[in-house]
């Protein structure tokens, strides 16, 4: 199981950007995280909607972080682009795996604690920490 390729480059992003320190415009964002120009926007987009990163237009535009890097972690970019984690669909309200609709999967609860398990970590993992 691997995390999608949008949260991968997302983290990319928002690591390149920790490490320049700087306004990037999003052609050399995208030239150094390896990331479509295309791709990378739309991840921008993301990314300053959930308010990880600032856009500026203008001449002297482009991309900066939003917070300092110990109040970005993991958890926060990942879930900016795939949503709220969930190791499995049976969490989620709408999805019923059992047969007996409405009554809980027999596999629920121990889904439940994997993933809290992951969300504290990827919590605790937070860019002053990673880059």
């Amino acid at each position: 199981m691997y995390i999608t390729l949008e949260s991968d480059y997302a983290i990319r992003i928002v690591s390149c950007l920790a490490q320049e320190q700087k306004r990037m415009d999003a052609r050399s964002i995208s030239e150094k995280t390896n990331v479509t120009l295309r791709f990378a926007l739309k991840i921008l987009r993301k990314l300053v909607a959930g308010n990880i990163i600032k856009s500026y237009k203008g001449t002297h535009g482009g991309y900066e972080l939003a917070r300092p890097l110990k109040d970005i972690s993991l958890k926060d970019v990942i879930e900016i682009v795939e949503g709220e984690y969930a190791f499995s669909r049976c969490l989620e309200g709408s999805f019923c795996c059992s047969r007996e609709q409405g009554t809980p999967c027999t596999f629920q609860r121990v889904f439940a604690e994997v993933s809290q398990m992951v969300k504290a970590r990827l919590s605790e993992a937070t860019f002053d920490k990673l880059v």
